[in-house]
């Protein structure tokens, strides 16, 4: 679908859970967020509905985010129901990668068509500081595993934090390359502030050519990370909610006030 703007949005993050097995200092405040309860988060067979509206709307590129996507139960059914729908083209993952060695071959089986793993340091303690208490030697285990499993175009994500471990990006960009893998750097991004930049390796952060909305894991669609505006699938239907989120989505993004980052789903 084009949007006012004569963009094509043809890409749906989906977020699944609002549960993560980190803490990472740019997603979640210190304080944690409350948790939304279990009524409220969609079920598969709603995820599942959501895609087929979406794909008869354009949409083919789907990525399932979080929270964490690997600590919703029953990940790879969700996984497989989505993968076999006609006109899913590429469906991906973002995740902190701690549950690949337990999931990877799984994902690939069920159809998972590619990984993004967040990596923010190569340093133990810096690891452990960002994500406020993460073993780096479980995401390279994970990392591993992925590979294992027969993933190809991996990509890392790094989140850049000035002064803190913007001194590791060749280190980073090293690791990358002698794991077939390419690396994105991300600038740390303030929601409240309405801080945000363009993405180093990839297309992120450059509003001219978005191609995405976003759906919470308690079922809003919403138009853009920098902006409040949001419909709620459930209420006014979800056919009606893609077209009021598209019609909506603003030239560039300015503030998000009422979310912090773990429950939008980056």
């Amino acid at each position: 679908m084009l949007d006012q703007y004569n963009r094509d949005i043809y890409y749906l993050r989906i977020a699944v859970t609002d549960l993560c097995n980190l803490r990472c200092t740019y997603c979640m405040p210190k304080e944690g967020i409350k948790l939304k309860k279990h009524e409220e988060i969609l079920s598969f067979e709603d995820f599942f509905e959501i895609v087929k509206v979406a794909i008869k709307l354009g949409f083919y590129k789907f990525r399932l985010t979080g929270g964490e996507p690997l600590v919703r139960r029953g990940i790879i059914d969700l996984v497989k129901m989505l993968a076999q729908i006609n006109g899913v083209k590429t469906l991906a993952m973002t995740t902190n990668g701690l549950l690949l060695p337990q999931y990877a071959k799984e994902l690939k089986k069920a159809g998972l068509s590619r990984l993004n793993i967040s990596l923010d340091s190569l340093k133990p303690e810096k690891y452990k500081e960002i994500t406020r208490g993460g073993k780096l030697e479980d995401v390279l285990a994970g990392i591993k595993s992925s590979c294992e499993a027969g993933f190809e175009k991996t990509k890392l994500n790094a989140v850049i934090v000035d002064g803190f471990n913007d001194d590791e990006k060749d280190n980073l960009k090293k690791f990358a390359e002698e794991n077939k893998m390419k690396i994105r750097f991300i600038k740390k991004m303030d929601l409240k502030s309405g801080d945000y930049y363009g993405v180093e390796g990839g297309e992120g952060g450059d509003c001219s050519i978005c191609n995405r909305i976003r759906l919470t894991a308690d079922g809003k669609l919403r138009s853009c990370l920098f902006s409040d505006y949001e419909v709620d699938v459930r209420q006014v239907g979800i056919e009606q909610a893609f077209r009021q989120v598209i019609g909506n989505k603003p030239a560039k993004g300015e503030k998000s006030l009422k979310r912090e980052m773990i429950e939008i789903g980056g």
